[in-house]
């Protein structure tokens, strides 16, 4: 993947991911306060706690950094894939929303 892919695929999920947030606090789903500067969202939930997602040029990966720990993504066979496991982002931001949020949330490639 060249940078210029690279820049394209982490900011098309970045704005997938603050939309999906913004529907769910205009529809009263869940109040998740975002913060976007360039490649880094900041996820704050109603009990305190954050979600990180910082893109990682130099590498072409994405970082997300949760209660649950920090975990690296590629961009693999068309999805982004966890460096150690091959699982995949949006299952676990997914997871990891819905944990830190107490209520099920779902993210999704191309919302």
């Amino acid at each position: 993947m060249t940078d210029s892919e690279y820049d394209q695929r982490t900011s098309a999920l970045l704005a997938s991911v603050e939309a999906r947030l913004d529907g769910w606090l205009q529809n009263d789903v869940v109040d998740i306060d975002t913060h976007r500067t360039g490649g880094l969202l900041e996820m704050s939930f109603p009990n305190g706690s954050k979600i990180v997602l910082n893109t990682q040029p130099p590498l072409h990966e994405l970082w997300l950094a949760a209660r649950s720990g920090g975990f690296h993504y590629k961009f693999v066979d068309g999805a982004w894939r966890n460096t150690r496991d091959g699982g995949e982002f949006f299952d676990a931001l997914s997871a990891c929303a819905s944990e830190q949020a107490g209520q099920q949330l779902r993210f999704a490639a191309h919302e």
